[in-house]
């Protein structure tokens, strides 16, 4: 397939994308939790991309995307409630020490650009770290950051362990898709790029790759800032969606669940880390919900062992034989492509053709 039909197909598939949301959006009403799952399977796509390009891509065990989350989250919350609004929010800390309010796409790449510094900091000693240690040394920043965001003494600025709200919120569904989806493509052309080559060479060998010239440590910085910048991002649009901002909501368990769909997509695959985000979501907060209920009854009879918590059981059941069935995920290391589907066609096409026209030489 020629590279500009190419572009022509992608760019109609992403219009034909935010024309369907559109229609939805005129169809459903705004609390349907069809949008639940768009939107916060947009937020959560975003972010499992960017925790594949470090530990899919670059080969790099991290575990700390909650406490990426958290600062993204807070520079936006901070940076977007009103003036007028904060005396009320910072009651306990007499309106708080920002006094200003920035546009939202600027608080978002603001949020963004400080989880990178801070990524940057802590990549310095910890990415000398392989493996497990790395995973251990990750996850305990995020627990140190929630609970640094919690201290009275940064109140002024962080509220404490109170609640920020009052910031701006979504209004469309259309607008995470359009955030995640700039940011995910960027992602992709970084792949694709000479720095995404020399991150999977890092990942696949480090000696190798130490040997043919690449820069073993500039590379593994590089990837975390990255990875942690665009987590940043989706920690702003997940304060956006849940509409207020507290730091124990970004606990370790949070980051399980981002590797979790990680995992189930592929590790190496962007598609499959989008695909698994809307799927994981889809199930665990709608399709599974009758599950808690115990009152259910299918005509006169009554079903059994249903109860609150029920669908956890079940979701961990699938989990479970969608990991023994796909061993390296739904997608494994593929991509959803046009040029794929093409050709998928492509090869049918011609094969039923070779079988009205009898057997091929």
């Amino acid at each position: 397939m020629k590279k500009q039909t190419k572009i022509i197909w992608n760019v109609g598939l992403i219009l034909g994308l935010l024309l369907v949301l559109f229609i939805l959006e005129q169809v459903f009403p705004s609390g349907s939790m069809l949008f639940t799952v768009l939107k916060k399977g947009a937020i959560y796509a975003l972010v499992a991309v960017s925790m594949n390009l470090l530990n899919g891509f670059t080969g790099l065990f991290s575990l700390g995307q909650a406490g990426f989350m958290l600062l993204g989250a807070y520079t936006y919350g901070i940076l977007t409630i009103p003036v007028e609004s904060r005396a009320s929010v910072y009651q306990y800390f007499d309106g708080g020490i920002v006094q200003f309010a920035i546009p939202v796409p600027l608080a978002l790449i603001a949020g963004g650009i400080v989880a990178a510094i801070f990524a940057y900091l802590i990549g310095l000693p910890v990415l000398r770290l392989k493996s497990d240690y790395l995973a251990i040394a990750t996850l305990g920043f995020a627990e140190i950051i929630r609970a640094v965001f919690q201290w009275d003494k940064l109140g002024p600025l962080t509220n404490g362990s109170n609640l920020l709200r009052n910031f701006p919120a979504f209004k469309s569904v259309l607008y995470p898709f359009i955030v995640a989806g700039i940011c995910i493509a960027i992602i992709v052309m970084l792949i694709n790029s000479t720095y995404g080559r020399a991150f999977k060479a890092i990942r696949d060998d480090e000696i190798a790759a130490e040997a043919m010239g690449i820069n073993l440590a500039h590379h593994k910085r590089l990837a975390f800032v990255i990875s942690s910048f665009f987590a940043g991002i989706s920690g702003g649009l997940l304060a956006m969606y849940q509409t207020t901002i507290q730091a124990s909501m970004f606990k370790s368990a949070m980051t399980y669940e981002i590797l979790l769909i990680v995992v189930i997509g592929g590790i190496g695959s962007v598609t499959g880390s989008c695909i698994s985000s809307f799927l994981f979501i889809a199930c665990s907060e709608w399709w599974l919900r009758f599950l808690d209920n115990d009152n259910l009854y299918i005509g006169s009879f009554h079903v059994p062992l249903l109860r609150a918590g029920f669908r956890k059981v079940v979701f961990a059941v699938i989990i479970m034989c969608v990991v023994l069935f796909y061993r390296k995920g739904i997608m494994g290391e593929k991509e959803f492509s046009i040029e794929g589907i093409a050709n998928f066609f492509r090869r049918k096409f011609k094969k039923e053709k070779v079988t009205e026209g009898g057997a091929s030489k």
